[in-house]
């Protein structure tokens, strides 16, 4: 098994992302609140980003620290407001911002590492 890659980590955080958007678009428009599956969309949207982050920064970095900073926040992000969504566990709305300080961190880092 090769090891692991970012750059294939952001292709199937896209791919997951596109799914996930197509079954909120289509399987829960008329089961969730409008709220709620704005958040749903919120998360999708982020999962996104980071996917298409991770797969254009992987391959001109040598350093992780910022990709991992950068998946570990989107999985936070993304995943809590999946959750959200879909459970109506409020309490996830307090874990969410740290998924998007994480993803922001992971961003500053690898800007960083591609100045050096």
């Amino acid at each position: 098994m090769p090891p692991f890659s970012f750059q294939s980590a952001g292709v199937l955080l896209a791919a997951v992302g596109i799914a996930l958007g197509a079954f909120g678009a289509h399987g829960l428009k008329t089961r969730l609140e409008p709220q709620m599956l704005a958040n749903f969309e919120t998360g999708v949207r982020y999962q996104i980003y980071a996917a298409l982050a991770l797969m254009a920064l992987a391959p001109q970095l040598t350093k992780e620290r910022g990709l991992w900073l950068l998946l570990a926040g989107a999985l936070i992000f993304s995943g809590t407001l999946y959750i959200l969504s879909l459970t109506g566990l409020r309490w996830l709305g307090a874990v969410t911002p740290l998924g998007g300080a994480l993803m922001i961190a992971g961003l500053v880092l690898c800007a960083v590492d591609l100045r050096r």
